[in-house]
């Protein structure tokens, strides 16, 4: 792994692009202003959101007496026997953390989830091994909280207490930070509320799980501070204005999407984490930049990707990539994070709010609040183990099959646009569901996401409401062998996971974006038959 923080802008006309970007924001001496957390660079209208969102610029000085903290716990609770880690949390309480552990091969147990079944694997595990670390910005996260609720339960009836295991990771005076102390919970760490949740890989939310499960989370720190003083220099040399130049350049030139692959940078799975601080700091008022995060690739370069992205190699410079970032974890972190915030200046948008997110929970809400979360959907179409369920009026009658339904939604794409898959499914069992974007990449010619549901609602599913209207949106959903109750909740995982995926798919179609639901009565069968329904359509969006 790369020891120093730096960015590469191979492609010749874009750093030419971003010269004068990189001028300007030298000039201004934006980059110094961030890191003494100007709150006005981003104009009026963010200034009051920005004064509570940038102390993440600190800490890699301000997150240090954590450290003998998360030391004491961990090795108290390995005193006990207690050495798997289960973390429930969702957007920026998850994905730093697994990236973090992923990248140390230490075990982790990751549920940004509300699928039943991986919900259920989770418990399977040695419960007489396990702690729940709680963790969640707000405090209410319904997917965190119903997590907490089904293993206090789990522990309850295998005759552990509760109280003994679980573990918060909360903001200062939020409803769990009070629920958890009046429960008298094993600990409770309170983070620093003036950093957002996609900034706060460096605060209690990243460290204290990866921590817990053995992570060197100290180098982490050590490897933000080596870097920090180039990010927050007035210089044409700071790799975080370049970086920032490079994508705004690009952006102006038409390029909204940012493709990200690893090329051997001995991280696992940073283009997860990048996807959530990018889609959700920049996706809103009609522009943003959409991060497209693919299979890993290796010398042989990028797949041709179009005039309407920037690609982005995460490790070493290879065959086709514009932009290449290097360093260890804890730098790429920070200059990530630097980046997007100065990127959010060059586009005239404030990076610190997420106005679009909240409109999917609310709708989530409605039809949990209904009777049996929500009236029974009729399918448009039945084609063996796939229900076909179209939003709107843009699938003709005439629509006998999934193929042709796909054929149809793909048609609503504008030039330039890109395709959204939404899984709504069990990430391990249902692995292979995520062959399907290289797939359908390849056969339609369209920038292709994919995410997992519900936890993509907390990464680009503001960019899919806020960002360009240009996106076209598969939404996957499966049926339920074995479903959970939510203890003390009128609604079971998987009506909160239909909940989720009809509420966000009525939110998007609202606002005039096609959405296509294709429902697998049967998951293992249904996937098949999907895969060979996309293999069905013609290569390279030709008919």
């Amino acid at each position: 792994m790369a020891t120093d923080t730096s960015v590469d802008i191979s492609d010749a006309a874009l750093a030419a692009e971003a010269r004068p970007l990189v001028e300007q924001l030298t000039a201004d001496a934006v980059a110094s202003k961030l890191a003494a957390q100007d709150a006005t660079l981003w104009g009026p209208d963010a200034e009051s959101e920005a004064s509570i969102r940038l102390s993440w610029t600190t800490l890699h000085e301000s997150s240090r007496p954590l450290l003998a903290e998360i030391d004491a716990l961990r090795a108290e609770l390995r005193a006990e026997g207690l050495d798997r880690v289960v973390l429930a949390g969702m957007g920026g309480s998850s994905l730093a953390p697994e990236v973090i552990t992923a990248t140390a091969g230490v075990p982790l147990v990751v549920l940004d989830t509300t699928d039943p079944g991986q919900v259920a694997d989770a418990l399977s595990g040695d419960l007489r091994r396990t702690v729940l670390v709680v963790s969640s910005k707000s405090g209410t996260t319904v997917e965190t909280d119903s997590h907490r609720r089904i293993f206090e339960k789990a522990f309850s009836e295998n005759g552990i207490d509760p109280v003994t295991r679980i573990i918060v990771v909360t903001d200062p005076g939020s409803p769990m930070e009070t629920a958890a102390r009046e429960a008298g919970y094993r600990k409770v760490f309170t983070a620093d509320p003036h950093v957002g949740g996609r900034y706060s890989a460096l605060t209690a939310f990243g460290l204290v799980p990866a921590g817990l499960a053995g992570a060197d989370v100290a180098a982490l720190l050590d490897d933000a501070a080596a870097a920090f003083p180039k990010l927050s220099a007035d210089d044409a040399d700071n790799p975080a204005v370049q970086l920032a130049a490079a994508l705004g350049a690009a952006h102006a030139r038409g390029a909204e999407k940012v493709v990200f692959a690893d090329t051997g940078s001995g991280i696992t799975g940073f283009g997860d984490w990048a996807e959530q601080l990018i889609a959700e700091s920049t996706g809103k008022n009609g522009t943003g930049l959409l991060p497209v995060v693919v299979e890993s690739t290796d010398a042989a370069g990028f797949a041709d990707t179009g005039a309407d992205a920037t690609t982005v190699a995460v490790g070493p410079a290879v065959r086709g990539a514009q932009i290449s970032t290097t360093g260890p974890l804890g730098g790429l972190f920070l200059l990530w994070e630097f980046a997007t915030a100065l990127a959010g200046r060059l586009l005239g948008i404030n990076p610190f709010d997420q106005p679009d997110v909240e409109a999917a929970k609310k709708a989530a809400r409605a039809l949990l609040d209904g009777p049996a979360g929500g009236p029974a959907a009729t399918p448009a179409v039945v084609d063996g183990a796939i229900e076909v369920h179209p939003s709107g009026d843009w699938l003709s009658a005439g629509v006998g099959n999934v193929t042709e339904a796909l054929r149809a939604l793909l048609a609503t794409a504008p030039k330039g646009g890109y395709l959204a898959i939404q899984a709504y499914l069990d990430r391990l069992d249902d692995a292979s569901a995520s062959v399907l974007r290289q797939e359908l990449a390849r056969r339609t010619g369209l920038q292709t996401t994919f995410g997992w549901g519900p936890r993509f609602l907390h990464s680009t599913g503001q960019y899919h409401k806020g960002g360009h209207q240009n996106g076209v949106f598969l939404q996957i959903t499966g049926g339920v062998e074995q479903d959970l109750e939510v203890p003390g909740r009128p609604y079971t995982l998987a009506g909160l996971q239909r909940a989720q995926a009809l509420g966000d798919g009525q939110v998007l179609a609202d606002r005039n974006r096609p959405v296509l639901r294709l429902h697998l009565t049967d998951r293992a069968v249904g996937l098949v038959e999907l895969v060979k329904a996309v293999q069905g359509l013609a290569q390279g969006g030709d008919e």
